[in-house]
This record gives structure tokens, C-alpha cells and sequence, in this order.
């Protein structure tokens, strides 16, 4: 666990009790693939980021733990999902479940985390908590989809590309920081403020976690690195690349675009991003997306919850995984 998660350790390993805990109603294929899942782990950061919302509120466990628990099993249908559209066999460095299962099993696993999380929302009171999930479940959807026909478009922009991962990454992480304030009782205006943290924090995570597929330690990152150039998506280092090098712009179109690469050739797009400046760029703009999360949480009270989110802001750029 993130040494920045000390203070609601307890408090997440009882949020890891209730994500084992609502799968047990699944039939046995399904359980099982869930469970799956939970083992493998993970930073647990939208719980996280919901439990720290709730303490700028009258904070009860009781109260922000189901909507911890509905945020993971949203984000875990969608990777289960992805997993299936992208042919992936690895993930945090254990099988998937459509390697273990098939397909179908796994899109039945996704399809019931999403209608569990569901379930469990529809206990609060507050009609925004559910309205706004439901709002960013469909914008997440509408990410994937853009992000879906983007691959091995010669045409892909840094417009596309920011409203891509605003919606696939940002408005979930988003979600979490409000919701967690609004359910313990936390006033409009700090909710919005925790929002406003939340989508910069979530647009720096994916700026950073797209840099990690091009030069991460790939045992650290549990996964084979290029994944994003093997598929034809041009992430922010791409992309720049694309717009500022003449040199090097045609060939790294081809390789982007080719639908058929050998390693040798990610290998080498790898190599073009990294020499001409991708990298840098990149770590730049997620630096200065910290910087606007940390903006935001200026108008918030100076508890240790908001010495936290300023810890995991600083985290977002300096990982590894």
C-alpha cells in the first residue's frame, strides 16, 4: 500500500473487504473471475481518493465505503472490458481474465461489476451521487469508443487525445473526489473544489501512465511496453513528436499506422519518441496538470486529508507503475 495511504490504511483494508464481500452472489464462473481480479491488486486510488473526499465532511466509514467499493468495481469492469478489446493477456503482470476464461466470460464479469456498482448506488439518498455516476459511466464509455476509432488514424490530434482521456480516465477520478465529500455532507462548494483536484490529478495519472508504455520497466509496469504504438493509438509523446519532427514524422506515421508491426519497429518508435522530445513534453504537461490540482485544493480547509491529495498529486508524476 502507497505510504501516503497510512492514515485510511484500516479504513481501505475494510473498503478491500467489501469488494470480495459483493461478489459472492455471482454464479461460480463469474465469482471466480472476479476474485481473480481482486487478487491481482492495484493502487486502489479512486477508493482512496472517495474515503479522503469524505473527510472534508462529517466523515463516517459507514457512509463513503459503498461508494468506494461501486467506484473499484466500475474501474475494474471497464479494464476487464479493455482487456477484451485490446487482446490482452497481461495485466499487472498476471493473466487476464479473458486469457484465463475467454471472452465471453469476461465481458460477463464486466457487464455484472457494472450492474453491482449500480446496486450499491442506488442505496444513497443523495440523487446526485447516482446521477453523477451514471453520467460518468457513460462518458468513460464515450472515451473508449473515441479512443476505439482513433486507433491507426494518420489524422489523430492533441484535441482528441485530451478530450480521450478526460473521459476514459479523468471524470472517473473525478467523480471519486466529489462524491466522496458529497455523501458525508461536505458543502457545494468543497465537493466542487475536491471535482476540479480530481480531473486534473486523473488527466497528469493517464499523461503519465501513457509516457509508462513507452519507458517503463516492463516488471515494474506489469504489462509489455509499446502496447499504445502496437495498436495504433497516438498518445501525448507521439503525438508530439508528429507535430514538431520533420525529421522523423513520416516514418513514425507508418509504423503508428502499419496494422501489422514486428517488435523491432515499436522498438524503433520507442526510440524516435524518446530522441526527439516526447517524453519531456509530456512529463511537462502532466507537471503543470498537478499544478492546477494543487490550484484547487487551495480553497479547501488545511486538514491532513489535504496534505494527502497534495502527496498523491506529486506521486502522479513521479511513479513508476
Amino acid at each position: 500500500m502507497l505510504s501516503f495511504f497510512d492514515e485510511i490504511k484500516d479504513d481501505l483494508t475494510y473498503v478491500e473487504g467489501g469488494l470480495k464481500e459483493v461478489v459472492t452472489g455471482f454464479p461460480p464462473v463469474l465469482r471466480d473471475a472476479a476474485a481473480h481480479l481482486f487478487a491481482a491488486g492495484g493502487k486502489r486510488l479512486r477508493p482512496a481518493f472517495a474515503l479522503l473526499g469524505g473527510h472534508f465532511g462529517h466523515y463516517a466509514l459507514e457512509r463513503v465505503t459503498p461508494l468506494a467499493v461501486a467506484l473499484e468495481l466500475i474501474h475494474m469492469a471497464t479494464l476487464v472490458h479493455d482487456d477484451v478489446v485490446d487482446g490482452a493477456f497481461v495485466r499487472r503482470g498476471r493473466p487476464t481474465v479473458q486469457a484465463l476464461w475467454g471472452n465471453r466470460v469476461a465481458i460477463w464479469t464486466g457487464d455484472a461489476l457494472f450492474a453491482k456498482a449500480i446496486e450499491i448506488v442506488a442505496g444513497y439518498e443523495e440523487p446526485l451521487v447516482s446521477k453523477k455516476l451514471a453520467a460518468t459511466c457513460m462518458e468513460v464509455c464515450a472515451g473508449e469508443f473515441a479512443q476505439a476509432r482513433a486507433c491507426f488514424n494518420p489524422r489523430q490530434t492533441l484535441r482528441g487525445y485530451f478530450g480521450r482521456i478526460r473521459s476514459k480516465t479523468a471524470v472517473l477520478i473525478a467523480g471519486a473526489c466529489e462524491l466522496g465529500a458529497v455523501v458525508c455532507g461536505a458543502p457545494r462548494i468543497v465537493s466542487r473544489a475536491l471535482g476540479q483536484y480530481g480531473l486534473a490529478v486523473g488527466m497528469a495519472f493517464q499523461v503519465v501512465d501513457d509516457v509508462l508504455d513507452i519507458i517503463a520497466n516492463e516488471k515494474i509496469l506489469g504489462k509489455a511496453i509499446g502496447s499504445d504504438i502496437r495498436e495504433g493509438i497516438a498518445t501525448l509523446p507521439v503525438l508530439y513528436v508528429l507535430c514538431q519532427s520533420k525529421r522523423y514524422h513520416r516514418r513514425l506515421r507508418e509504423i503508428l499506422c502499419a496494422r501489422e508491426k514486428s517488435e523491432a519497429e515499436i522498438g524503433e518508435a520507442i526510440a524516435i519518441v524518446k530522441e526527439e522530445g516526447g517524453i519531456a513534453y509530456s512529463l511537462e504537461v502532466a507537471r503543470r496538470y498537478v499544478g492546477k490540482s494543487l490550484n484547487a485544493l487551495q480553497a479547501l480547509p488545511e486538514i491532513p486529508s489535504r496534505q494527502k491529495l497534495e502527496a498523491i498529486a506529486q506521486f502522479v508524476v513521479a511513479r513508476e507503475f
